[in-house]
């Protein structure tokens, strides 16, 4: 589950992180009467996504009618395919160096991992292209937890305008609240060095461990600070990760990564993904259920199914899609692609119980899928 920056920022302050004073507006007026207050600002979109600024969703403004039209132009913008509804009005901070720093779940290191760059303000994917050794690496035994010393380590020898402690405090900071909040990643980008020496993390992003809510009630507030849909909330009560998007092609996948990937391939054919909506491990059963929840949303004109079996069998899933499927009888067109665990058995029951031919290829599915969404040639 990823949280909107707004909700962040205060999280952040508490593990004494520094961040802009902002406000927060859901109208360009309250944009612009944000701005009379903090002087010149920046104008930002509040959705749980990444890559705003690239979608237009982050805007200077040097006085309060930059603000109004900023508002404006942002309010009501898709970024992702979330809606923008809020903005985020920060007062601008004159910037020496932006830094890059991150604390995520490692996996094939099963811990926590701090990463840490003086190449912030870009991808860190991009960073790394060009430079392999310009992010550092930080792995965190999860019992001892990030302390002054390691992060040390982070900075040694980088060039940071005399803020190596700061730095450091930060670094700190920032894997206490990714620890206390049960986060699988928390990332500051840019972590900047003002011209005054302040070290602040001007952007935020969180991506919080669904399961932990329950049991960590700063976990949970952020999540219900964030408002659900209707469909959302009835998933939620199901006990399954869906979040509602703004696009036409419906997902149903096993797994986040498998999820994730299948969204990422819908919006690079040119179609919008619906939602995200993973179905894993102990749900991996609940095909049927999960198969209603995605049909609720009436944005939805098409369907890609992709099931990657490992334990789990693709043919279990596979049945409980064709058993909603054959009761619900929905008017869209299906496209299933099916790999792993009972994978010849999943596509015979595709093939023999609806009539279909599964796709060899994730891509030619997605590619289908795209197409029917938007009134092509499934």
């Amino acid at each position: 589950m990823s949280v909107c920056e707004y909700l962040i920022k205060p999280k952040l302050r508490s593990y004494g992180i520094r961040v802009p004073k902002g406000e927060t507006a859901d109208t360009p007026e309250g944009a612009e009467k944000a701005a009379a207050r903090l002087g010149p600002c920046v104008v930002k979109a509040q959705v749980p996504t990444g890559k705003r600024g690239k979608a237009g969703g982050i805007l200077r403004a040097d006085d309060p009618t930059q603000a109004f039209a900023a508002g404006r132009a942002i309010l009501g913008m898709d970024i992702d395919g979330h809606r923008v509804k809020k903005v985020l009005v920060e007062e601008q901070v004159p910037v020496s160096i932006e830094c890059y720093a991150a604390v995520l779940s490692d996996a094939p290191s099963q811990g926590p991992l701090l990463l840490f760059s003086t190449m912030g303000g870009m991808d860190v994917e991009e960073a790394m292209q060009q430079d392999p050794d310009a992010v550092r690496r930080i792995f965190v035994n999860i019992l001892d937890g990030l302390d002054f010393t390691q992060a040390s380590k982070a900075v040694a020898g980088l060039k940071l305008d005399g803020a190596d402690d700061s730095v450091c405090k930060a670094l700190v900071g920032l894997y206490s609240a990714y620890r206390d909040l049960d986060a699988d990643l928390i990332e500051v980008n840019p972590l900047a060095i003002s011209i005054s020496g302040d070290v602040v993390a001007l952007d935020c992003k969180l991506a919080l461990d669904e399961a932990s809510s329950e049991r960590n009630p700063a976990a949970a507030s952020l999540k219900s600070a964030e408002p659900l849909t209707a469909i959302e909330k009835e998933a939620s009560a199901a006990g399954l990760k869906y979040i509602e998007l703004n696009g036409s092609v419906g997902v149903l996948a096993n797994g986040a990564g498998l999820t994730m990937t299948t969204m990422d391939a819908i919006s690079h054919f040119g179609g919008k993904p619906a939602n995200f909506l993973e179905i894993g491990g102990e749900a991996y059963t609940r095909a049927t259920e999960a198969l209603k929840i995605v049909l609720k949303n009436p944005n939805v004109r098409s369907l890609v199914v992709n099931f990657c079996g490992a334990f789990a069998r693709t043919d279990v899933m596979t049945e409980g899609v064709i058993r909603g499927w054959l009761d619900l009888d929905p008017r869209i067109p299906v496209f299933f692609t099916i790999h792993g665990t009972g994978d010849r058995e999943a596509v015979a029951l595709v093939r023999t119980r609806l009539g279909i031919q599964p796709f060899e290829l994730m891509d030619d599915a997605v590619r289908a899928a795209v197409a029917a969404a938007e009134g092509g040639a499934g």
